[in-house]
């Protein structure tokens, strides 16, 4: 190993040199070399470029994977360069204790049904929020960890250089200040009454000392002055290419909202399915009993509650009013067939509902609804709880109650 000592030794000196010169630059007892206000812009900018991409990128992690050791355990696998194992997700893992229980259940069980009807849409979502996080690391993490750990460093580096090189050039400045006093002062006239004529020799040999000091100084003041402006223009721009990493970014931002889209979507899509399977065996499984409210999935007070409790003293639950049965006219609904133009609306006691979203019709015993309008609402008797016979004008048919505001 070759060691040298001189050049340690010469190392540590330019280092507390500089660790010294800083220290006087804060406090005021020295000069410090400005930058210009856009040269002072650019390295704000991309201090504030540094410091939120950093934050940004901790907190996607965190949205990404909420476990903190499975992150430090990933990390560790990308700093190994080795490929990070596939994990299984909580919606899968949900997922497979649904379908083992269901299998211990009974799978003709109604709860056995179920659970293997809800555990397969919680595999799906499993592996939609499996795609999404790929997605998501592949498009908008990595190229931020990228930035931080390629452009930002070769910027830091850069711009430590031009720190010392200014720490120096403004060495120089101070060097030529004080050879050019001290020349100033040799080459001042002396006193004849009072100094000697060996004075003489002395000061005229200390002057022509402070001389070639002054122009030794004033040389390396030329060359350390060219050295920190060929700095300042490297590190100007790499500075001024923080605007392209902002349009990367940007790009990669977009693509992680598509895929967050696309995610949500999904669930969204895989739940509305999820909801119609349960809602039709629901029917099976609860016949008789209706949901009045759409707010809430229990059932009316009255139909739960003994009739010893005190009814003045509890809330009012909604309910939907119910066509009765006629004698001699055919149950509809029982009988699984909705013909809109044989059902008669009740009396009195139709409630008002508001449409949320959009609905398309599957069929001609159903009702297209529009969000935000207006329609008037009733349930038949032994109706699946879900559908609600609705009105528009002259239009008529079933309407899913999960579609709509009931109102008092």
């Amino acid at each position: 190993m070759d060691f040298n000592v001189k050049k340690l030794a010469s190392d540590a000196g330019v280092f507390f040199s500089r660790a010294m010169q800083f220290t006087e630059e804060k406090l005021g007892q020295a000069e410090k070399t400005e930058l210009d206000a856009h040269f002072e812009n650019l390295l704000a900018r991309a201090d504030y470029t540094k410091n939120w991409t950093e934050k940004i990128l901790r907190q996607t992690e965190v949205l990404l994977q909420p476990n903190p050791s499975a992150r430090v355990e990933e990390f560790l696998y990308e700093k190994l360069d080795r490929k990070v194992p596939s994990r299984v997700t909580n919606g899968e893992l949900l997922a497979q204790y649904m379908t083992e229980a269901a299998s211990d259940f009974g799978p003709g069980t109604p709860y056995g049904k179920t659970l293997i009807k809800v555990g397969e849409t919680q595999r799906r979502l499993g592996a939609a929020e499996r795609d999404f996080i790929h997605s998501a690391s592949l498009n908008f993490l990595t190229p931020l960890r990228n930035f931080l750990e390629g452009d930002w460093r070769t910027i830091s580096k850069e711009r430590r250089i031009l720190q010392n090189r200014r720490l120096d050039l403004d060495a120089c400045k101070a060097r030529l200040k004080k050879a050019k006093a001290a020349e100033a002062k040799a080459a001042a006239v002396p006193d004849f009454q009072e100094t000697r004529p060996r004075n003489y020799v002395l000061s005229a040999s200390a002057s022509a000392l402070w001389s070639d000091e002054v122009e030794k100084a004033e040389h390396e003041l030329r060359l350390t002055q060219t050295e920190f402006d060929r700095q300042a223009e490297v590190t100007r721009l790499l500075l001024e290419g923080i605007s392209s990493t902002h349009v990367n970014h940007l790009r990669c931002l977009h693509e992680f909202v598509e895929s967050q889209t696309n995610y949500y979507a999904q669930c969204y899509q895989y739940m509305l399915e999820l909801q119609k399977q349960l809602g039709s065996s629901k029917g099976e499984i609860f016949s008789g009993t209706f949901v009045g409210n759409a707010e809430s999935t229990s059932p009316p007070a009255a139909a739960t509650s003994p009739p010893a409790v005190g009814a003045a003293t509890l809330p009012a639950v909604p309910t939907i009013p119910v066509v009765p049965t006629i004698v001699g006219v055919p149950n509809t609904v029982a009988e699984g067939v909705l013909n809109p133009n044989e059902v008669k609306p009740p009396a009195s006691g139709t409630r008002k509902a508001r449409v949320l979203y959009d609905y398309e019709a599957a069929d001609s015993t159903e009702l297209a609804l529009l969000a935000d309008e207006m329609i008037t609402v009733y349930s038949l008797p032994g109706m699946d709880p879900d559908w609600l016979i609705g009105e528009r004008g002259n239009q008529k048919g079933k309407v899913p109650v999960t579609y709509l505001e009931l109102l008092s």
